[in-house]
């Protein structure tokens, strides 16, 4: 049994889960609606507010889908409820971001600066100029465009200079005078 799909998910109240024919799952909640399309091999059940996924068999395809059902579905859950945030760091003289009506405009060292906009189901806030948060209640989008923008410009490895997660550790090497002795 896989340990993570044996484990029910529990709803909360102002969330409503809907499961479709064909395991079409919409999930409503304060901050929105999601809806994704699961594999039809797949169990869902729900009894009041509990949510179950089994699998039919043993087999290895569906032992890879049991795990990755649950937590999608809850990913969802959690979504509509609370929402997910992703925090970004610019270090760097000179680097900066500020927020112009839906566009991201950063000043990341290059001779222009670079625009990134806004998604739809995305919000970017930008409390200081060297903070970035993009807010969204979807799990993957907000991670993939969080990524998107991290990708303008990577932390360089020298002197850490560039776009980072805020909890994100970045290893620096030594200089050239690092190997003379």
């Amino acid at each position: 049994m896989s340990r993570i799909g044996k484990h029910p998910i529990a709803v909360p109240a102002e969330v409503s889960v809907q499961i479709d024919a064909g395991n079409v799952v919409t999930v409503k909640g304060p901050k929105g609606t999601l809806t994704q399309t699961f594999h039809p091999d797949m169990i869902l059940k729900l009894e009041g507010n509990v949510l179950t996924v089994s699998r039919p068999d043993d087999e290895h395809l569906h032992k890879s889908l049991h795990g990755l059902t649950r937590t999608l579905l809850n990913n969802m859950i959690v979504g509509v409820e609370k929402g997910y945030s992703k925090d970004l760091d610019i270090v760097g003289v000179g680097y900066r971001a500020e927020k112009k009506g839906n566009q991201l405009v950063m000043n990341l060292g290059y001779s222009h600066p670079v625009v990134v906009d806004e998604i739809p189901g995305i919000t970017i806030e930008v409390p200081a100029a060297n903070k970035v948060t993009i807010r969204g209640i979807d799990k993957q989008v907000v991670g993939q465009f969080a990524a998107e923008v991290r990708g303008k410009r990577p932390p360089e490895p020298y002197k850490g200079k560039g776009v980072r997660y805020t909890n994100e550790v970045i290893r620096l090497k030594a200089g050239k005078t690092g190997g003379k002795k």
